[in-house]
């Protein structure tokens, strides 16, 4: 299936690869319907494209490469609905946000994926050890380049 999007125009998406939020995210409620798109060969980070609103994507990423000890305390029911019954075997994303310099993840909100029937649901941590803009990493500095002789 063909889907728009603002930043990388036209992209072919196999819909077997779509990830569904059934309650959409946090104030897209309208929006479950999303590409997962690689930046980059070896990135960690991807966009999440909604299909059916070409001006909407979050740039995401694994948390646990930047948070090792990252774990989300969950309950098994919360999770019920997009069908898992191991949390080990779900997938994690954060949104990421780009503020003063430096890439935070919103390690509060985390985006659970069922890898096996792609449903997803993102949850409310209650537990404050972690922000809505935890510190991931400082974004680099371009380089300029200059004349050569």
């Amino acid at each position: 299936m063909l889907i728009q999007t603002s930043r990388f125009g036209q992209l072919e998406v196999n819909p077997e690869r779509l990830i569904v939020f059934g309650e959409g995210i946090l104030g897209f409620p309208e929006q479950d319907r999303y590409a997962l798109i690689q930046t980059g060969e070896g990135s960690a980070f991807y966009w999440l494209q909604a299909v059916n609103r070409a001006d909407l994507a979050f740039v995401v990423c694994d948390p646990r490469l930047f948070v090792v000890d990252f774990q989300v305390p969950v309950k098994l029911e919360e999770l019920e609905g997009i069908g898992l019954t191991q949390p080990e075997e779900a997938q994690v994303f954060v949104i990421v946000n780009k503020v003063d310099g430096m890439l935070t993840g919103n390690l509060q909100g985390p985006l659970v994926v069922n890898v096996e029937n792609r449903q997803a649901r993102q949850l409310v941590l209650s537990d404050k050890k972690y922000s809505t803009r935890h510190p991931l990493m400082r974004v680099p500095e371009p380089v300029a380049m200059g004349k050569t002789a």
